[in-house]
């Protein structure tokens, strides 16, 4: 009887490793997808919205040709995943919900087809490009609530500058202790991995890194699905 009440009582125990794992790996998938933007999509960033938003202030001064509608659409459509995801999260932090599965698989399979449509898709043209920007946008806010309401700290798999100041301030280095060094600087070393990864991908085909990116997800979702029900 003992036994077979400590069984689940380790696996909750466990989950917020197991969180920590999936936002770490969605991490690294947001890389990919940075990466593909950025040298497939005309250098916009559809999840790092700092960057986006640096890129955007150029453009409009006008400097070095940087685009200004890809940034301003995919910074708006971002807002409005988060806004949705939100919402559809209903404010719950610190657990994995059925919305949380929902939300993320979502993503997954949004990307998985814009990943596979810009394969069939020979040539697009440039209004077909600043859709997938924007719908890439939407989803990447979502993915964002979703790590927001789980709360793991210094993850939130869009975004790292918040993570790497963390790294440094706490550091020994600083007076600190190192707390959640590893986490950390996993989180930095993954999302620089899949952007490596992304570039990669991107002299086979505009559409197989979204695609890997997309499995990464849809793999997150299922396994997060599958331990909460547990």
């Amino acid at each position: 009887m003992t036994e077979t009440l400590a069984a689940p009582e380790r696996r909750v125990r466990n989950l917020p490793r197991l969180h920590l794992q999936l936002m770490l790996a969605l991490t690294f998938s947001t890389g990919i997808i940075d990466a593909v933007g950025y040298l497939g999509l005309d250098r916009v960033f559809t999840a790092n919205m700092t960057g986006n938003v640096v890129i955007l202030g150029m453009g409009l001064a006008g400097a070095d040709d940087l685009p200004v509608v890809g940034p301003l659409l995919a910074l708006a459509a971002f807002m409005a995943g988060a806004v949705a995801g939100g919402r559809a999260l209903g404010g719950r932090t610190g657990e994995w919900t059925s919305a949380t599965t929902w939300l993320l698989a979502l993503v997954g399979a949004v990307v998985l087809g814009l990943g596979v449509g810009l394969m069939v898709w020979h040539d697009p043209p440039e209004a077909a490009l600043l859709s997938v920007t924007a719908v890439l946008g939407a989803v990447m806010g979502m993915q964002a609530a979703a790590a927001r309401a789980l709360g793991v700290k210094d993850v939130t798999t869009v975004v790292v500058t918040s993570t790497i100041t963390g790294l440094s301030m706490d550091s020994r280095l600083a007076g600190g202790t190192g707390e959640l060094w590893a986490r950390r600087a996993l989180a930095v070393v993954l999302i620089l991995a899949g952007a490596g990864v992304g570039a990669l991908l991107l002299t086979i085909h505009l559409g197989a890194g979204l695609a890997a990116a997309a499995l990464v997800c849809l793999v997150c979702a299922g396994i997060g699905h599958r331990s909460a029900r547990a």
